[in-house]
């Protein structure tokens, strides 16, 4: 009997596809532009100086460019699986797993991430890695996509599957619910946990369009048990055609919802702002409101 985490994501094959993928990424990362300035927004609410920030899944360096800059940051680390990842960016690099990530306890000020750590295989045990290698009153920001990602591509693909085969394949790999990010937060140790959402609508001329993005971007199903069978491309037609049928606008094109989870924690420190106790109110909520 054995406690270890179910191995779901191939990682061989993630640090593949991204090694491929590395030289043309930057056709295909609008949206991981998009997460990364939404980062970078909420780390500009945060009136604190992070002298040492590591970035864990930095891809060619998009939200390095936008906090490498910031003002009180003297190293900022970016942390790939893939090599041909990191040759695309430039100042300080490391190739490393995020699952066995290559710090000291207690010598960052930061750790931040996008658009990654949902390959992770054991994502409390990450969380714990980055716990220790943060300093007292370090902090955890990162943004990764919520179960309501690619909602509408899951349904087509499962009415493909259920009407020209007896069952449903896992076509789409699964993703983060907003419900226990917190949770999982709370159980690595960080104070102050805050877990949010936002749900972004992205349309496409057609589902093959949608699908050379998800390649691109080195998104596709990364499972670790593939298909026990092959996929022909009259199936890939069929779920197009039902993509059209059910999820086209008045412009006939497709639409994608994404949802991004912002995960914000803290690790806790002497001097850091506590929660109220409950009951420590001096003000009835009742004449608040008169």
């Amino acid at each position: 009997m054995t406690n270890s985490p179910p191995i779901l994501f191939d990682r061989v094959r993630l640090r593949k596809r991204r090694a491929r993928t590395a030289a043309q990424f930057t056709t295909h990362d609008f949206l991981l532009r998009e997460a990364a300035a939404s980062l970078a927004d909420s780390m500009a609410h945060f009136n604190y100086a992070f002298p040492t920030i590591v970035e864990l899944g930095s891809h060619t360096g998009q939200l390095a460019d936008m906090l490498r800059k910031r003002q009180g940051t003297e190293h900022y680390i970016q942390c790939d699986l893939a090599l041909e990842m990191l040759q695309q960016s430039k100042g300080m690099r490391i190739v490393a797993d995020e699952e066995w990530l290559p710090f000291l306890d207690n010598s960052v000020d930061a750790v931040v991430s996008v658009g990654t750590l949902h390959w992770v295989n054991d994502l409390p045990g990450t969380l714990a890695q980055i716990y220790r290698m943060l300093k007292p009153d370090g902090l955890f920001l990162a943004i990764l996509p919520g179960t309501e990602t690619l909602r509408e591509l899951r349904q087509v693909f499962a009415e493909t599957d259920a009407a020209r085969y007896d069952g449903i394949s896992p076509r789409i790999s699964p993703f983060l619910d907003i419900r226990d990010a917190g949770a999982l937060l709370q159980r690595a140790g960080f104070a102050l946990p805050v877990a949010d959402s936002d749900l972004l609508t992205i349309s496409y001329e057609n589902l093959f369009a949608l699908m050379h993005d998800l390649r691109g971007a080195a998104q596709q199903n990364m499972l670790q048990k593939p298909l026990q069978h092959f996929t022909p491309r009259r199936w890939f037609m069929d779920a197009a055609n039902r993509y059209a049928e059910i999820f086209s606008d008045s412009e006939n094109r497709i639409s994608a919802t994404v949802e991004l989870i912002t995960m914000t924690g803290w690790k806790p420190a002497e001097n850091q702002q506590q929660p109220a106790k409950r009951g420590s109110g001096k003000i009835s909520f009742l004449d608040a409101l008169n």
